[in-house]
C-alpha cells in the first residue's frame, strides 16, 4: 500500500515533544525496517554541520527507533558528477526524507537548477514521507520568508519564491514555523521573528488566494494525502490566517484539507479580527503565482504522477532488490530496460526535470555497477592478502612461544579456506589456489 505523508513541524524536531509524531510516520511507512535520509542542505553551510547531522541521526535512532542516512548534500556543488548521482539515487529511494534547521534562503538557493524541488514533489504524488521542520519548513510554501536577512541583517522585509510543495497538494499556503515564538520578551517575536508588523506588510503582498498557516513551536501539522486529511499534535496549535484574521486548529484536532483551504477564504472575507474557529466556506480561485516577488530563478516542485515517473521508480526498485541479492544479471537488466524505457518515450512528451529525473537514476545504476565491477575484478590475493598476514603473524607468534597446536590450528584453518603456507629458511610464505608464492 502507497502512503503519502507531508509532516510540518514548527519547532522542536530533534526533542521529546515530537517524538510521538515521528514514530506514527515511521509505522506508517512500515513494517520493514524504515531508513530514512537527513537533508542536511539547510544548515550545509554551517562550520558543524556534521554535529549537526550527528545529533539528529542519533535522536532518531535512540528515541524513535529509525535509521537516518545523510545525504551529504550541503551544496549544490555536490551534485555534479558520479557522487551527485548518488546523492540523487539515496534521495528516491528514501521512504522518508527529513530537515530541520538552518536558514532557508540557503537551502533554497542550493536546490534551484536541481531535481531536488520535483524529487520532493514525487514523493508526495507518488509514495512516501517528507517531514520539514523548522527552517525547512519555511521552504514549503510557494514563497518563503527571509526570516535571518530581515531579524538580524535588517533587510527589508520580502518574499522569495519557495518550493511550493503545498500548492501541489491543493493548499495554496505560506508556512511559518515558530509561530508563538516568545524569545523577545519585550518585543514582538511571533511569527518566526517577524512580528506582527512584518508579517502584515509581507501578508498584503501576496496573491489575493493565498494564506498563512503558522506553526507553533513543538507542534506539528500531518497531512495524509490519501486520507485527504491534516492532523494537529504537540503542545501549540496551528493557525490558519488570510487578510490579517486568523483561526486556530487545536491540537489532537483532524479535519478534512480542503476545510483549511475553506477556512482561510473565510477568513479573507472576514477580515482583521481575533482568531476563531472555522465554518465552512468554498473556493474557486486559481492557484497563481507572483513573479514580481520571487528572486533568481524557479524552485518550483512540480508533483507529478506520470507514466514516465511511475516505470522510473518501478526500475529503480527492481535494481536496488537485485543489488541486495548480489544479482548482477538483474541489475543490468533494471539499467537496460530504463535505457529502453527513456529512449521510447518521446523527449517533448513530458516535462524536462521528468526526463533529467530518468538520466539522473540511469546514471546512479551505472555507477553503483561501477562499484560492484571494481569489487569483483579485484585481485582476490590483494583482497584476502592483509587477512592472511594478520594470521601468519599470529602463528609465527605461537610457533615462538612454543604453542605448536595453536600454531598449526591456524596452519590448518588457512589450508581448509585454500590457502597454502610454506615454511622456509627465512619465514613463511603462502599462496591462493595454485598463485605464485608470496
Amino acid at each position: 500500500m502507497t502512503v503519502r505523508l507531508l509532516t510540518i513541524m514548527g519547532s522542536g524536531e530533534t526533542a521529546p515533544t515530537m517524538v510521538k509524531v515521528h514514530r506514527a510516520v515511521v509505522e506508517r511507512l512500515g513494517p520493514e525496517p524504515v531508513v530514512g535520509l537527513l537533508l542536511d542542505t539547510p544548515f550545509g553551510f554551517q562550520t558543524n554541520a556534521s554535529e549537526i547531522a550527528a545529533r539528529a541521526v542519533d535522536y532518531f535512532r535512540d528515541s524513535v527507533g529509525t535509521e537516518l542516512e545523510i545525504a551529504g548534500l550541503r551544496s549544490a556543488d555536490d551534485l555534479t558528477g558520479p557522487g551527485g548521482d548518488r546523492i540523487l539515487a539515496k534521495l528516491a529511494a528514501a521512504p522518508l526524507v527529513f530537515a530541520g534547521p538552518g536558514s532557508p534562503t540557503y537551502a533554497l538557493r542550493q536546490w534551484r537548477h536541481t531535481l531536488v524541488p520535483s524529487m520532493l514533489a514525487e514523493k508526495l504524488a507518488l509514495g512516501g514521507a517528507v517531514t520539514f521542520a523548522s527552517a525547512a519548513a519555511l521552504t514549503l510554501g510557494a514563497f518563503s520568508v527571509t526570516v535571518y536577512e530581515i531579524y538580524k541583517v535588517g533587510e527589508d522585509p520580502r518574499w522569495v519564491e519557495g518550493l511550493d510543495l503545498l500548492s501541489s497538494i491543493g493548499l495554496p499556503a505560506i508556512v511559518i514555523p515558530h509561530y508563538d515564538n516568545a524569545e523577545g520578551g519585550t518585543h514582538d517575536t511571533r511569527y518566526c521573528y517577524l512580528g506582527e508588523q512584518r508579517l502584515a506588510a509581507l501578508e498584503d503582498e501576496l496573491p489575493e488566494h493565498m494564506f498563512v498557516v503558522g506553526i507553533d513551536e513543538h507542534t506539528a501539522l500531518g497531512i495524509d494525502l490519501d486520507a485527504a486529511d491534516a492532523t494537529v499534535a504537540g503542545r501549540g496549535v496551528v493557525t490558519v490566517r488570510a487578510r490579517g484574521a486568523s483561526a486556530t486548529i487545536s491540537s489532537g484536532e483532524t479535519l478534512p484539507l480542503d476545510h483549511i483551504v475553506e477556512m482561510a477564504t473565510e477568513l479573507a472575507a472576514r477580515g482583521p479580527g481575533p482568531p476563531s474557529p472555522s465554518t465552512s466556506a468554498s473556493i474557486s480561485a486559481p492557484l497563481s503565482t507572483l513573479s514580481s516577488y520571487t528572486t533568481g530563478a524557479p524552485t518550483r516542485a512540480r508533483a507529478s504522477g506520470s507514466p514516465l515517473l511511475h516505470a522510473i521508480r518501478e526500475h529503480e526498485t527492481a535494481f536496488r532488490t537485485a543489488r541486495q541479492a548480489n544479482d548482477a544479471p538483474s541489475m543490468v537488466a533494471a539499467v537496460l530496460a530504463l535505457e529502453e524505457e527513456l529512449w521510447g518515450w518521446r523527449a517533448d512528451t513530458f516535462q524536462s526535470d521528468e526526463m533529467d529525473r530518468g538520466r539522473g537514476a540511469l546514471r546512479a545504476m551505472v555507477t553503483e555497477l561501477g562499484h560492484v565491477a571494481l569489487a569483483g575484478t579485484r585481485d582476490p590475493v590483494a583482497v584476502v592478502g592483509p587477512y592472511i598476514e594478520l594470521a601468519l603473524g599470529l602463528r609465527d607468534a605461537a610457533r615462538d612461544e612454543r604453542r605448536f597446536g595453536d600454531a598449526d590450528a591456524v596452519r590448518d584453518r588457512l589450508a581448509l579456506l585454500g590457502v597454502e603456507i610454506h615454511d622456509t629458511p627465512d619465514g613463511s610464505t603462502w599462496d591462493l589456489k595454485g598463485d605464485s608464492a608470496r
